[in-house]
């Protein structure tokens, strides 16, 4: 006789889900239906493409350093670069140099101061800065009027004075002509320095303003004989202190428009640096002056401002040397016919170490030109005192 069937082993719950509360019956009520997903659509055979990497986005960086407020700005850290830009080119200024040459010998000299003012006019219409081009406005007229002049109130003195040096048979008459000769000659220089600037600065332009030069030319006359003494008596020592000073003299009365402008540097900046280059001279067989020229264009340049804006040059001797011993060796080589290269190549370098650092306010610029003679570019003709001034 069969007893009571024996039931199962009752399973175990789950761990992850609630076992089902009995019913009041005691059985287990059923479990719920099981929802199939719908199969998958078949697969096309195309692979669809991966996910796109991530992009990695650099975190910003560190915040510079604050300033103490003691601390000067940078030099040059503010403002706007206004860089000078030479576009000529020696074949095109050679063209002008060869014409020159053959008319200045068909008229016996006579063409030299046409020529000259062409070639004026060819170097400023090249030199570029801010997007605007310089312009010369002198003529081949006006340099040869001037040198007339110049002939008649300097020239003619000097060589009627040597005449009566030579052949007066006073001695007294002798001294008081060789007083006179170095009286004309202390004057003539700074003259001719003053006279030069103020006639080429009034005859040139950029942007339709025209530059002068307010100085007087007794001033100068002042300072230069004064300093030239004191260069003599201290055998040259007093060389810096006098070019600085000169310079500072005819950057300060220079003006473009109705601005000016100013020179800010110290009379005894490049002393120390002049009397190191003297006794390096015999060391380094006088190349160390080079050097000097060139820590004497940086310092001269970046102590020239035009409002807010200051100049800067970056000429270094190494370049410096480069630059005058290749010119050196192109003239050899051609016999002078290399001029035009050698110039272009001196503008060239100029304009690529100089620039004007600052904010260029011209809305206030006016035109402000004054008259000047070319009596003092003809003093300059003698002395040929440069054929490139730009400062």
């Amino acid at each position: 006789m069969e007893g009571p069937a024996q039931e199962g082993p009752r399973s175990q719950p789950s761990f992850f889900r609630r076992p089902p509360a009995p019913t009041s019956s005691g059985s287990v009520p059923p479990s719920p239906p099981v929802v199939t997903p719908p199969p998958a659509p078949p697969s096309s055979g195309i692979t669809p493409p991966p996910p796109p990497p991530p992009v990695m986005v650099p975190p910003p960086p560190p915040p510079p350093p604050a300033r103490r407020p003691s601390e000067p700005p940078p030099p040059y850290a503010d403002g706007e670069t206004h860089r000078f830009v030479f576009h000529g080119r020696g074949g095109s200024l050679f063209g002008i140099h060869i014409v020159n040459v053959l008319l200045t010998i068909v008229t016996l000299g006579v063409y030299y101061f046409w020529g000259k003012t062409r070639v004026r006019k060819y170097v400023w219409g090249q030199s570029e800065i801010a997007g605007d081009r310089f312009a010369y406005h002198g003529t081949g007229r006006e340099l040869f009027l001037g040198f007339l002049k110049a002939l008649l109130v300097f020239a003619l003195p000097l060589y009627l004075l040597y005449l009566v040096r030579a052949f007066a048979p006073w001695v007294a008459v002798k001294v008081v002509a060789a007083i006179l000769s170095y009286i004309i000659a202390s004057v003539f220089l700074p003259l001719a320095i003053v006279g030069a600037r103020r006639y080429r600065l009034s005859r040139s332009s950029w942007r339709g303003i025209r530059f002068s030069f307010r100085g007087t030319a007794w001033e100068f006359v002042k300072f230069f004989i004064v300093n030239t003494l004191l260069v003599s008596l201290t055998l040259g020592l007093w060389y810096p202190v006098f070019d600085v000073g000169r310079h500072a003299f005819l950057v300060r009365h220079s003006w473009f428009g109705n601005r000016k402008f100013d020179f800010d540097g110290s009379s005894t900046g490049l002393f120390g640096r002049f009397v190191l280059t003297l006794v390096l001279t015999p060391f380094t067989l006088g190349l160390c002056w080079f050097w000097y020229l060139a820590r004497k264009r940086r310092y001269f340049w970046d102590h020239t401002t035009f409002g807010a804006a200051r100049f800067r040059n970056t000429t270094r001797g190494g370049p410096l040397l480069w630059l005058m011993l290749g010119n050196l060796i192109l003239l050899v080589a051609t016999l002078g016919l290399g001029w035009p290269w050698a110039q272009a190549r001196s503008a060239r370098f100029l304009a690529r170490n100089l620039s004007l650092v600052g904010t260029l306010d011209l809305e206030g610029i006016e035109q402000d030109a004054r008259a000047a003679s070319a009596t003092g570019e003809g003093l300059a003709g003698f002395l040929d005192i440069g054929t490139l001034d730009l400062g």
